[in-house]
């Protein structure tokens, strides 16, 4: 049976893009619950309804403070029955409850624990990555607790830095990477793969 996710996000959705296509093409056995943006202009809303997908916004600033911000979000992943929460460029920071932990990802375009953190996002890791001189680079899928970037790592994998990388160029190499790994990690979760003791994160056969 499928497993239902919840996808959060701030932007334009090209990660949610990314789960939609391998949904629809067959290589994941998942079905796109509902999507939760942080802003009302996120493009990712529009492709939601494209697909048929329910989609709501949920701005930081129409709520009194943090937890009635995330109240409402979890509200509605509840409302949605959604088994995995997969963050696709979503800004902020997130309280987990209990029966969500190791049930929220995330994805970053750097091998954490480098390059990463509060700020640390998109075009901005690219740049620090060419500023440090730093040889290899790459992307991460990692379940989310109460910092950025931190939880337990499931999927890792390099990228080469070449002497000649922008930071565009060093973004499309990386997220070419991402979008092979993302769909792998939540293919794992469906299947009940994954093993969480403490930080190390075991993928059983």
């Amino acid at each position: 049976m499928a497993i239902r996710l919840a996808v959060l996000l701030s932007g334009s959705g090209t990660t949610l893009q990314n789960i939609i296509d391998h949904i629809e093409r067959g290589a994941l056995d998942a079905t796109v619950a509902c999507v939760i943006a942080s802003r009302r202009d996120a493009y990712g809303l529009e492709r939601a309804r494209k697909h048929g997908i329910p989609a709501v916004a949920l701005p930081r600033k129409d709520f009194p403070d943090d937890a009635a911000f995330n109240d409402a979000i979890w509200a509605e992943v509840r409302r949605h029955k959604a088994d995995l929460v997969v963050l696709a460029g979503f800004m902020l920071l997130l309280h987990v409850p209990d029966d969500f932990r190791n049930r929220i990802m995330n994805i970053h375009p750097a091998l954490i624990p480098a390059f990463c953190g509060k700020g640390m996002y998109g075009h901005h890791v690219h740049e620090a990555v060419l500023e440090h001189g730093v040889k290899v680079t790459g992307a991460t899928v990692h379940f989310v607790d109460e910092e950025y970037d931190h939880g337990p790592i499931i999927l890792q994998e390099a990228v080469p830095v070449l002497p000649d990388d922008t930071p565009d160029t060093l973004a499309e190499r990386v997220q070419a990477k991402e979008r092979e790994l993302y769909p792998r990690a939540i293919h794992l979760f469906a299947e009940d793969r994954l093993r969480v003791e403490g930080r190390i994160v075991r993928v059983a056969p």
